[in-house]
């Protein structure tokens, strides 16, 4: 499963970095012809637009992915190594929950309305539902993310919470970056 996750972790990177450095593309081109040229460029405002709710969504799957999300992990830094495990392992199933029933279930039936219903994206002409698409993906990832970390949990391979030792030892001082 390690494997797998180091090959999802991989694309999604490249999926987000693509997607953002699109996006930064459409806003400074949307800039530059607001104010260097005569006419603003409102498709680029649009594509800008769907990118951004995509990089949000898929972003903070990623970041759930890596361990980078904020957290208050007060009460298993002070908890016993067995405690600390089993308070990671209950905020990990809430975060699952939350994924799957708001994100996936929520957000398919989200789309499965938007798609019937023919709402579209008016300058771009796509259908709205492939925009509210990113939030049960999104919540798809999150929870495969749930499942690796609760399986590292129980097996060990993860700590309940990051050393912040290490990044002391290695030069970095925790909370600055």
């Amino acid at each position: 499963m390690h494997a797998l996750k180091a090959h999802v972790d991989r694309v999604l990177g490249l999926f987000i970095a693509a997607m953002f450095a699109v996006m930064t593309v459409c806003v400074v081109w949307q800039v530059l012809s607001r104010y260097v040229l005569p006419t603003p460029s409102v498709v680029m405002e649009s594509i800008a637009r769907v990118l951004f709710i995509w990089v949000g969504l898929i972003g903070a799957a990623y970041t759930l992915g890596q361990r980078k999300h904020l957290a208050i992990d007060f009460l298993i830094q002070m908890s016993s190594r067995k405690a600390a495990r089993n308070l990671a392992l209950l905020v990990t199933a809430l975060i699952a929950a939350f994924a799957a029933i708001v994100m996936v279930k929520g957000g398919m039936a989200l789309v499965q309305r938007t798609l019937s219903s023919g709402q579209i994206v008016p300058v771009l002409n796509i259908l709205m539902g492939y925009v509210y698409a990113a939030v049960p993906i999104s919540g798809g990832l999150m929870l495969y993310y749930c499942a690796d970390f609760a399986a590292g949990l129980i097996t060990g391979r993860y700590a309940p919470v990051e050393d912040l030792d290490a990044d002391a030892s290695s030069g970095a001082e925790p909370g600055k970056g």
